[in-house]
């Protein structure tokens, strides 16, 4: 019977490999949370994540093509306190949902925050949501 270490070795290290990745990308997804009743109360999605080495001055910008990328309006960005606020209407009924982002020092870094309300009456997919909010995070990591 032929040894087979090397083939386990090479398994070994690509799903070290792997895990690393998914480690890495994992805060925003684990710092997703939600609240609010579906149809009944405003639901509010919420996440925030670190982006090392780099200052809010240049996460900011990023943050600001990719909100805009994923179809907001209104997108209002003040640098001076580092927040980006949008719109975004997709239903028709002329009640926008909210986003507000706000990138801030931390460490060597910037923290990011995200922050989307989706008014009474409306409902917003959670998967979809915290997806979207995680690639905003991670199009300021570029």
């Amino acid at each position: 019977m032929p040894y087979a270490a090397p083939k386990s070795i090479a398994l070994a290290a690509a799903t070290l490999f792997v895990g690393l990745s998914q480690a890495q990308a994992q805060p925003c997804a684990t710092n997703f949370k939600s609240a609010g009743v579906p149809m009944l109360t405003a639901l509010t999605y919420r996440t925030w994540d670190l982006i090392p080495n780099r200052p809010p001055a240049a996460v900011l910008p990023a943050l600001a093509r990719a909100v805009a990328a994923d179809g907001f309006e209104g997108i209002q960005v003040d640098k001076s306190l580092g927040t980006i606020s949008a719109l975004q209407e997709v239903t028709g009924s002329g009640r926008p949902q909210t986003l507000r982002v706000t990138a801030r020092p931390s460490g060597k870094g910037t923290r990011v925050d995200i922050v989307f309300t989706v008014q009474p009456g409306q409902i917003a997919e959670e998967g979809g949501t915290r997806a979207a909010m995680c690639k905003f995070i991670s199009s300021a990591r570029r």
